[in-house]
């Protein structure tokens, strides 16, 4: 499957889109929010005095999380400007006044990018009024973050939110000469599979993230900053009541399909997620290794159920965020006769009769680096 031509957030703004059901991302984000804009106005102002500042989304998707992280950051800014920030940097704020904000929103070339430009003016008047600056300029760049996205040196600032732990493909070492999967029954690592699945998911995520390294390595201005934010797990292990759980539950949840007649087996053996949540080990060793950057902070947390969404209205929040996002790759692949109501219905029920067992913890990692300067 050809991930790049077919992977993309629930476009529009109906029930079932991404920008409906983002709220648990939007969540996460939120929480971490202190520490990406620490690292924005640090880049502003140790970063000699930029007029123009350059900054990314990469894997932005759209709905209304797209454009709040551009209004948070630049009333960072902002506040960095009026000397509102770690006292080392006071002796600079007088002299600082920045010309212009150069937004870049990457995705894939299928995301929806036309429900952003429709907000624009609206987010341009809003902006105007908040922070008083019209000299935003903001363009969308589709591709994969895996590839060389922006010319040498153009950014500042790269920030990417629930997205790197989508992989570049499918690993192809999960099927054998024939074509055929070595992960029957399973859409993802789980306690069935044999040890090269996760071998597979593991050499696939290196390859990508050491790309996306370099490449960033290649666009950033030295000692330009990541805030990265992904699902990752906890220790070696990939079994446990984490992220990799939920893909349990959807694999359980097509064999319910499978068992009623609605899904041959034949097409759920074939279907693998392009998905990886790495250990804290496995991303600090590859940063380590690709070299072009310096880990200054590394936070793990977890969300927790809101009470206004226990019960089972908890397991429909997390079927209706999980089918935004999957949506696009089982309608390919299944095709569209396909009854997803039913699958993440099902999904939904599975969903809250586990956390009535025991709660199932995803954990969530945030990631500061720092370019280094060529020696």
């Amino acid at each position: 499957m050809d991930v790049e031509s077919v992977f993309h957030m629930a476009g529009g703004v109906g029930d079932t889109s991404y920008s409906k059901n983002s709220s648990l991302q939007k969540k996460a984000s939120d929480m971490v929010k202190h520490i990406t804009m620490e690292a924005v106005q640090e880049v502003f102002l140790s970063l000699n005095k930029p007029n123009s500042f350059g900054m990314a989304d990469l894997g932005c998707s759209s709905g209304p999380n797209t454009l709040s992280i551009i209004k948070d950051i630049i009333k960072s800014v902002e506040e960095a400007e009026a000397c509102g920030v770690n006292v080392k940097f006071l002796n600079q704020c007088p002299t600082i006044t920045t010309k212009e904000f150069r937004v870049y929103l990457n995705d894939l070339p299928t995301n929806d990018f036309n429900s952003i430009f429709k907000a624009l003016p609206d987010f341009h008047g809003e902006l105007k009024k908040s922070t008083r600056r019209s000299d935003l300029y903001i363009a969308a760049s589709p591709g994969s973050f895996y590839g060389r996205l922006f010319p040498s040196g153009s950014l500042h600032f790269v920030y990417s939110s629930y997205s790197l732990h989508w992989l570049s493909k499918v690993p192809r070492a999960l099927y054998d000469e024939q074509g055929k999967s070595t992960n029957k029954g399973c859409i993802y690592i789980s306690e069935s599979s044999p040890p090269t699945v996760a071998q597979a998911y593991q050499a696939q995520f290196r390859e990508d993230f050491s790309s996306f390294l370099q490449f960033r390595s290649q666009e950033l201005i030295p000692g330009g900053q990541m805030v990265l934010i992904l699902l990752g797990r906890r220790g070696p292990n990939h079994i446990d009541r984490g992220n990799s759980f939920f893909w349990e539950i959807l694999s359980r949840s097509f064999s319910t399909l499978i068992l009623e007649g609605e899904v041959e087996k034949e097409k759920l053996d074939s279907y693998g997620v392009h998905f990886y949540a790495p250990s804290k080990d496995e991303i600090e060793s590859e940063i380590k290794r690709e070299g072009s950057f310096e880990l200054t902070q590394f936070e793990m947390f977890e969300l927790e159920r809101e009470e206004s969404i226990k019960g089972e209205r908890y397991g429909w929040a997390v079927a209706t965020t999980v089918r935004a996002v999957q949506e696009s790759m089982i309608r390919h692949h299944f095709g569209d006769g396909i009854d997803l109501d039913k699958l993440f219905g099902i999904y939904a029920s599975i969903v809250d009769q586990e956390m009535a067992k025991e709660e199932i913890r995803a954990v969530t990692f945030v990631l500061v680096l720092r370019k280094l300067a060529k020696e």
